[in-house]
């Protein structure tokens, strides 16, 4: 917007993020303005008559009434080009090293720095010559963007035509590296970047189901609780419980191309965490680092709590850039509960109706606006790329108190619920998931996909191993108040099983470097030897009558606990051993009880 036709108004009022400004007449909602001398980057939340009550991302202390404020006419968007990956950003796309470059330590208000870095040569290879009609999403070149990720140049949405001129070659990010003629006779300069307001999701040309697992290599997830690729989970759990443990471990080990990993309000101790070993990580595929194929926004509970709200958008966002090239995007935001308290200060301060605990009544439209822009996509482009982008939110309830609202408006949406239980936590069995109260609703569709790649027993086992978690949790009641002993031999199998199940399968160190991440072929095979004990042992039972203290006494339960570190290479003979070696430890002890019996029934006669 040009200097003479911004609208300029005048601050009448300021209450912590929020400024209420008069003169803004002709605004609209959801336009940035500049708050005050520094230029303090806000955003319009509300409009009455010529007042615009403003949401401002920095701290506001010092501004007073007539300081002057600022529309430029357009929303909050973002920078989208090659440079994001491998960069650390703030709520609002400003990359921290910048920032630090520029303010030190500690971040200065109204500091301005360039998303990208805008004097950077890229080496841009075109995919499209001159005279080529193109449409909206088509990839005209690429440059490699990290050693991991190849950039994909695409035509912006709703610019089509034929492609006048392209050049290859060394190029920055905004200059101009072909021209698109289009059907009125107006000439559209592409450049790398593209600008996208983040409160509008990106187009694509069709929705479709997701079918395919986000394999994250965590056997409580991926054998009981999967999440597709494109689909939506949530990860609610009380202080110390291991959301971003589960979070950290997902975007380490998922097999997405790319990770969006937005560290919303959280305490800085927790983001510093990440911003410090994400960097030191390899990332399993490649061997090459970890930030390579990653975006970092980090944004903690000591900045300014308006600039919550905008990381999530400015991570959903740019999660969309790379989904709309064709890749596999995985966004975890750590909290959304610290986003919807950013939305609750900035409702109570607008003097908005209040609905339950506080929250503002659109709660539970935001949180779905937010998790609907996920999904399984055919891209933008005449290529019919498939795309997908899955968003796993943390969720920190008040106490744990699951029936706040902030985790039901969250579990009415997502169809992954992955319930973290504070006691599992604080008896180290991590990931601390309770496998009773959890739930994943895409277990059914992807259930051809695990028979395929894991093993055509898959959904049997998996089945089984439920039912004997679930029929453990109902005999415990009685185990409590008479004793072990007191079931019968065949529960008391049962309830040995759920045990090795809990411990040695479920259980998973995320310090050890086989453990931290197992195939699918694997956890079917580790699955199987542990079900492989209870039908072995329940068959034996029924026909000769020997002591559990023996069963259970046997070696080879330390080598079922101990298969988890088996590597994964030649993993399948080492599995064939050990199912042999159950059998025929088994049948030796059937062979010892019929001894017994033998020699006791001479005895007997004697008698």
């Amino acid at each position: 917007m040009s200097e003479e036709k911004k609208i300029k108004g005048k601050i009448q009022k300021v209450a912590g993020p929020l400024v209420v400004a008069g003169g803004m007449r002709g605004a609209r909602m959801y336009d940035v303005v500049q708050v005050g001398p520094q230029s303090l980057i806000g955003e319009i939340v509300e409009l009455s008559g010529d007042t615009a009550s403003i949401q401002v991302y920095e701290e506001t202390s010092g501004l007073t009434a007539g300081q002057e404020v600022v529309s430029t006419g357009e929303p909050l968007s973002l920078s989208l080009g090659p440079g994001m990956l491998n960069t650390i950003y703030d709520g609002i796309q400003r990359p921290l090293e910048k920032i630090r470059e520029e303010s030190g330590a500690f971040i200065a208000r109204g500091v301005k720095v360039t998303a990208l870095d805008e004097e950077k040569k890229w080496d841009f290879k075109p995919a499209a010559a001159v005279g080529e009609a193109v449409a909206e999403g088509d990839i005209i070149g690429t440059v490699q963007e990290t050693e991991i990720i190849e950039h994909k140049v695409m035509v912006p949405p709703g610019v089509s035509g034929k492609i006048k001129s392209i050049e290859s070659g060394e190029h920055t990010a905004v200059e101009t590296i072909a021209v698109v003629s289009r059907a009125d006779g107006e000439d559209y300069q592409v450049s790398m970047t593209q600008r996208w307001p983040i409160r509008t999701p990106r187009p694509v040309a069709k929705k479709m189901v997701p079918s395919t697992p986000l394999i994250t290599g965590q056997r409580v997830i991926d054998t009981f609780f999967p999440i597709a690729k494109g689909g939506t989970g949530a990860v609610p759990g009380p202080f110390g419980s291991g959301k971003t443990v589960v979070q950290q471990q997902l975007a380490k080990w998922s097999d997405a191309d790319v990770i969006v990993y937005i560290g919303c309000g959280e305490r800085g101790n927790e983001m510093t965490d990440v911003l410090l070993e994400f960097p030191e990580l390899e990332d399993p595929n490649t061997g090459k680092p970890l930030l390579q194929r990653t975006v970092l926004i980090a944004n903690t509970s000591n900045m300014p709590v308006a600039a919550r709200e905008a990381s999530i958008y400015t991570g959903m966002t740019i999660a969309e850039y790379y989904r709309d090239m064709g890749y596999s995007v995985a966004l975890m935001a750590d909290s959304t509960s610290r986003w919807a308290e950013a939305l609750r200060e900035m409702s109570g301060r607008l003097e908005e109706m209040p609905g339950d605990e506080g929250y503002p009544a659109y709660l539970g439209s935001r949180t779905a606006q937010f998790y609907e822009r996920a999904g399984m996509v055919k891209t933008l482009g005449s290529e019919g790329r498939a795309g997908s982008l899955t968003a796993i939110g943390a969720v920190s309830p008040p106490g744990g108190d699951l029936s706040e609202p902030v985790t039901q408006n969250t579990l009415s949406v997502v169809k992954v619920f992955w319930g973290l239980d504070e006691k599992l936590a604080y008896s180290r069995h991590y990931p601390s998931i309770n496998w009773l109260t959890s739930y994943s609703l895409y277990s059914e569709q992807l259930s051809g996909f695990y028979q395929e790649k894991a093993g055509d027993g898959w959904s049997e086992a998996r089945q089984e191993a439920m039912g004997i978690l679930q029929d453990e949790a109902s005999l415990e009641e009685v185990v409590r108040l008479v004793g072990l002993e007191a079931l019968s031999k065949q529960e008391q199998l049962l309830m040995h099983v759920a045990k090795m199940i809990r411990e040695d399968y479920l259980q998973q160190n995320a310090f050890d470097e086989v453990d931290t991440f197992t195939s699918l072929s694997k956890q079917y095979r580790m699955l199987k030897a542990i079900l492989h004990f209870y039908h072995t042992g329940k068959e034996k039972l029924t026909r000769v009558d020997f002591e559990m203290s023996d069963l259970m006494g046997l070696e080879i339960l330390g080598e079922i606990a101990q298969s988890k570190f088996i590597a994964e290479q030649g993993m399948e003979d080492k599995f064939d051993q050990l199912e042999k070696s159950i059998s025929s430890k088994i049948d030796g002890l059937e062979g010892e009880a019929v001894e017994i019996i033998q020699e006791s029934e001479p005895a007997q006669a004697e008698a």
